[in-house]
C-alpha cells in the first residue's frame, strides 16, 4: 500500500511540470533558444519542436528551428523554416537573412538576392545584407550591381574593410589590377592586423610578377594568419619565381600540414623535389595527386619520369601508356616509353615506339603532322622541337591548373582565377548568433558527462573527491571535469529526459538525499533547464552544506545564464525583431557577485580543487577586477603547473593591464601545451616586423 502511495505521489509530482511544459510555450521558447545559443543544435530544435506543435501559429519557433537547421548545415531544412516564419510575419529581417545564406548554399544566388533586397526594404543600414547580396551579385559576374551595393555599404560605414576586399575583387575580375591595388592598399591600412588584406595585395603582385613585394605580404599574413594553407602555397610560388626551390619546399610542406589533401601542395613539391634529386619523395606526391585524380596525366607522366629514374621501369611504362593512349601525337611519351621498354629487354615495343617516332617526324617534315595538330583537340596536341615555341601557353613556368596542354607537365600548377578568388567570395556572413570573433577568455570548467575531443589537447582533468565520486557507482555516467563541454546527441537528449523522471522518482523515495538532487540538476543543466536546475542545485545545498560539487555548478550554471541574458538582445537585434514581450533584465555587478560567492564556498569546502580558483578568476575579470583575477590564475597555477586556460586567461588579463610583455609569456606557455589560438593573439600584440 506505501508503494503504491509512493507512485501515485510521483505521478503527482510529474503531472503539473508535463502541462506546463504543454502551456507555458514562452518558457519552454526560452530553454530552447537558450540551447540555440550554447550550440546545442539537435536539443534546441526539440524544443522548438514542442513549440509548434503547441502554437503553429507562432513566427518565433520557425525562424529559430531554421537557425538552428543551417548551423547543422541542413539548408533546405533551413530554408523551408525561414518561408515558414515569413508566412506568419513578412517581417522579420532576420528570416530573410537565414533563408538567404540558406539559398546561396544550395546555389540559389537569385533567390538569396530575392530575400537580402527585401530585407533592407526594412532594415536599410544592415552591413551583413548589403554584404551578402554584393557577394552574391559577384557570384553573378553582375559587377555593376556589385559596385553599386558596395558604394551603398561604404556610405553607411566609411570603414568597412570587407567592402574594400569586394571592390578590389571586382576590379580584378574587370582586369583592372591598377584600381584593384589601391581598394587593397585602402584595405590594408584600416586593418592592419587582418591577414585577408596582405594575402589578396599579394596575389595581384604574383599576377604582376613582383615576386619579391607579393613574398613580403604574404610574410605579413602569414604572421597573422598561420593556419592559412593558401599563404603558403602563394609565398611558395613567390619564392619559386625567386630560384628559392627549397624555400619554396618548405612552404608546401608547411601547406601540406595545415591541408593534406591539398592538390597544388602535392604537384608543385613533387616537381621541386624531382628538380632537386630527392625522386622517391616526389613519386609519393605524385601517387597522392593521382589518388585525388586518377586522370590526371601530367601527374601520371611526371611519376612515369621518376619511376624511370628509381629503376622501376616496369610502372614507368605503366605511366607512359597512359599518357599515350590519352595524347596519341605526344612524341615525348613515345620516347621515354621506348627507352624504358629498351631497358627492360623488350626490344620490339622498343623498336615499334621508335618507328613510331620516326614516322611522326616525317608527318611532321610533310607539314601532316602541324595540319593533325590543328584539327585535334587539347589532348591531341604533339610535343615537338618547334611546338612550345608557339604556344603562348608553354611560355613562362607555371601553368592554370586546368591547364591540359600536356607539354606543359614541368610546370608549376596555379590556382585558377575562380579557385583564387574564392576566399573572398565565399565569405558569406549569415549567423544572427552575436557570434563576433574576439579577444575572449578560455571557458568556465564545469562537472558534466560529455566532453569534446580535442585534436591538440589531451588532458585527463582529475581530482580525488570526483574520482571518488565516480567509484561509488552512483551516477548514470562518470562525472568529467572540463571547459569543453559536448552537445547531446538525439539519443542522449531521450536518456537526460528519461533520467529526470527517475530521479524525481528516487528524490520522492529519499527526499533528503542531496546526490540524487544534485544529479536530477545536473541533468536539467544538460538539456538547458538552467531554472530548474539551479533549484536542484539550491535544494542539495540545503540539505548537505558541505557538498561543494552543487556549489561550483550553480555558479557555472549561473554564469551561463547571465552570459546568456547579455546576448539575448543582441540576438533579437541580429534578427532584425524583438522576439520576446519583455525584455531579460540587464545584468549587474551584483549579478556575479552572487556567482562569486558560490565560488568562494567551493574553495572554502575544496581549497585544492584548482578550477574553482581558475572560474572565480574568470567572473572576476568579468567584473573587470583584474588584480584579484590575476591572484586566482597564480594560485591556479601553483595548484597545476600544466593548466593551460590558467595561462591562457592569465596572459590576457595581464595585457588587460597593460603588461603585453608577462601576457605574451603566458600565451606562450599556454600555447605550448596546447591552446594553438594563443599563437593568433601572440601575433596581434607583436609589433609587425617592417
Amino acid at each position: 500500500m506505501i508503494t503504491m502511495i509512493k507512485k501515485i505521489l510521483t505521478a503527482f509530482l510529474l503531472l503539473p511540470t508535463l502541462l506546463y511544459a504543454q502551456i507555458n510555450t514562452e518558457r519552454m521558447m526560452t530553454i530552447a533558444r537558450n540551447a540555440l545559443y550554447f550550440e546545442d543544435y539537435v536539443l534546441s530544435i526539440q524544443y522548438f519542436n514542442q513549440v509548434i506543435n503547441a502554437k503553429p501559429y507562432l513566427f518565433e519557433p520557425y525562424f529559430f528551428r531554421g537557425l538552428a537547421k543551417i548551423s547543422l548545415d541542413d539548408y533546405q531544412g533551413a530554408e523551408a523554416d525561414c518561408s515558414e516564419a515569413l508566412t506568419r510575419n513578412p517581417f522579420v529581417v532576420g528570416a530573410y537573412q537565414v533563408r538567404g545564406l540558406a539559398r546561396i548554399r544550395q546555389s540559389n544566388f537569385d533567390g538569396a538576392i530575392d530575400d537580402y533586397k527585401t530585407a533592407l526594404k526594412y532594415d536599410p543600414e544592415n552591413l551583413v545584407l548589403w554584404h551578402n547580396l554584393s557577394l552574391c551579385h559577384i557570384q553573378k559576374k553582375d559587377y555593376a550591381s556589385a559596385k553599386e551595393d558596395l558604394s551603398k555599404l561604404l556610405k553607411i560605414s566609411p570603414r568597412y574593410m570587407p567592402a574594400y576586399l569586394m571592390f578590389g575583387e571586382v576590379e580584378l575580375n574587370q582586369k583592372d589590377t591598377v584600381q584593384a591595388l589601391q581598394y587593397f592598399d585602402k584595405a590594408i591600412e584600416l586593418e592592419k592586423y587582418d591577414a585577408s588584406g596582405w594575402g589578396a595585395r599579394a596575389i595581384v603582385r604574383l599576377a604582376q610578377g613582383k615576386y619579391k613585394e607579393a613574398e613580403s605580404d604574404l610574410d605579413q599574413a602569414i604572421h597573422l594568419s598561420a593556419r592559412n594553407a593558401g599563404y603558403y602555397i602563394n609565398r611558395a610560388l613567390a619564392r619559386f619565381h625567386q630560384n628559392n626551390l627549397r624555400g619554396a619546399m618548405r612552404d608546401y610542406d608547411l601547406a601540406l600540414d595545415i591541408d593534406p589533401n591539398n592538390f597544388l601542395g602535392h604537384y608543385n613539391r613533387g616537381l621541386l623535389r624531382a628538380q632537386v634529386g630527392d625522386d622517391n619523395r616526389a613519386i609519393e606526391d605524385f601517387d597522392f595527386v593521382l589518388e585525388m585524380e586518377p586522370d590526371n596525366m601530367m601527374a601520371a607522366f611526371n611519376r612515369g619520369l621518376l619511376r624511370a629514374q628509381t629503376g622501376d621501369y616496369q610502372g614507368a611504362i605503366s605511366d607512359y601508356s597512359k599518357v599515350i593512349a590519352e595524347y596519341p601525337n605526344f612524341t615525348t611519351g613515345y620516347y621515354y616509353r621506348a627507352e624504358a621498354r629498351r631497358r627492360t629487354g623488350d626490344l620490339k615495343g622498343a623498336e615499334q615506339d621508335e618507328f613510331k617516332l620516326m614516322q611522326m617526324q616525317i608527318d611532321r617534315r610533310n607539314n601532316q603532322g602541324n595540319k593533325a595538330a590543328s584539327q585535334g583537340s587539347d589532348k591531341d596536341l604533339a610535343d615537338n622541337d618547334g611546338a612550345s615555341g608557339d604556344n603562348e601557353e608553354n611560355e613562362g613556368k607555371t601553368r592554370k591548373k586546368s591547364d591540359r596542354n600536356i607539354h606543359n607537365y614541368r610546370k608549376i600548377v596555379i590556382a585558377d582565377d575562380s579557385e583564387m578568388d574564392q576566399h573572398y567570395t565565399s565569405d558569406y556572413r549569415g549567423r544572427v548568433q552575436n557570434r563576433n570573433v574576439v579577444i575572449k577568455l578560455e571557458p568556465m570548467y564545469a562537472l558534466t558527462y560529455y566532453e569534446k575531443v580535442s585534436d591538440v589537447k589531451h588532458t585527463v582533468n582529475y581530482y580525488r573527491y570526483i574520482d571518488e565520486l565516480n567509484n561509488t557507482k552512483g551516477f548514470p555516467k562518470p562525472l568529467r571535469i572540463t571547459n569543453m563541454e559536448a552537445p547531446l546527441t538525439e539519443e542522449q537528449v531521450r536518456l537526460h529526459f528519461a533520467l529526470i523522471d527517475s530521479h524525481t522518482a528516487a528524490i520522492v523515495q529519499d527526499p533528503t538525499n542531496a546526490q540524487k538532487r544534485f544529479m536530477r540538476g545536473l541533468d536539467f543543466y544538460l538539456v538547458q533547464d538552467f531554472d530548474s536546475s539551479i533549484d536542484d542545485f539550491t535544494q542539495s545545498i540545503l540539505l548537505d552544506g558541505n557538498f561543494f560539487p552543487a556549489y561550483f555548478m550553480r555558479a557555472l550554471v549561473r554564469y551561463k545564464e547571465l552570459d546568456y541574458r547579455k546576448a539575448e538582445g543582441a540576438m533579437r537585434e541580429g534578427a532584425g525583431q524583438h522576439v520576446a514581450e519583455n525584455d531579460a533584465p540587464a545584468v549587474t555587478a551584483m549579478d556575479y557577485e552572487i556567482v562569486k560567492k558560490d565560488l568562494d564556498n567551493v574553495i572554502r569546502l575544496a581549497p585544492d580543487f584548482v578550477y574553482a580558483y581558475y572560474n572565480r578568476g574568470n567572473v572576476l575579470s568579468m567584473l573587470k577586477d583584474y588584480r584579484a583575477a590575476l591572484a586566482d590564475y597564480d594560485k591556479a597555477i601553483e595548484l597545476n603547473p600544466g593548466f593551460a586556460e590558467a595561462y591562457f586567461n592569465r596572459g590576457l588579463t595581464r595585457i588587460f593591464l597593460g603588461n603585453n610583455k608577462d601576457g605574451i609569456a603566458d600565451l606562450s606557455k599556454a600555447g605550448e601545451l596546447g591552446i594553438v589560438n594563443a599563437y593568433n593573439i601572440i601575433k596581434r600584440f607583436t609589433e609587425l616586423p617592417e
